[in-house]
């Protein structure tokens, strides 16, 4: 495998891994810095590890430090909200109402998600916040694509028993 081909492999998989990082709720420095702490620590490992191992690998090395930094600084894990693409589109009054609609929706619907267990949680922003197939998932937590299937399955269940109860009381 040539320099070109792995330097573009891991440049590919940190990008993935520093947007997942962010929407976890991760700062852009502390996410540059585990994106830079992961990468060094393949190169150093990169012997140990199974190429076709290297996508899950270089995901729970990086979510695993996420997760010491948070136990340090003894802070919780919560998603975060992005609203720079509903704010490009305020330009009337219309807009506006709109805009604080759909962020007090996705407060809610945040606050349901961080509220589920944490491996249904990442399934769920995996597949359909940052788009990826059953196939990408699978690699990327080393496991089988029909096991992602059955525990989406189950993600999407007990978000949809938590965002039940929510409005229910």
């Amino acid at each position: 495998m040539s320099y070109g081909l792995i330097n573009e492999m891991f440049e590919q998989k940190m990008k993935l891994i520093h947007k997942y990082l962010i929407k976890l709720g991760c700062s852009q420095d502390n996410a540059e810095d585990i994106v830079q702490d992961t990468f060094y620590k393949a190169l150093k490992y990169i012997d140990g590890i199974q190429s076709d191992k290297m996508s899950s690998w270089l995901f729970k090395v990086a979510i695993n430090k996420y997760y010491d930094l948070c136990r340090k600084n003894n802070r919780h894990i919560h998603m975060s909200i992005d609203e720079d693409i509903f704010k490009e589109t305020l330009h009337d009054s219309k807009l506006v109402e709109d805009f604080i609609l759909d962020l007090e929706q996705k407060e809610e619907i945040l606050k349901a998600l961080n509220s589920i267990s944490d491996i249904h949680k990442n399934l769920l922003v995996f597949k359909y916040e940052m788009g990826l197939s059953y196939r990408e998932i699978a690699e990327l937590l080393d496991i089988n694509e029909n096991t992602v299937k059955t525990y989406l399955f189950r993600a999407r269940e007990q978000f949809k028993k938590v965002w039940r109860d929510r409005f229910e009381k």
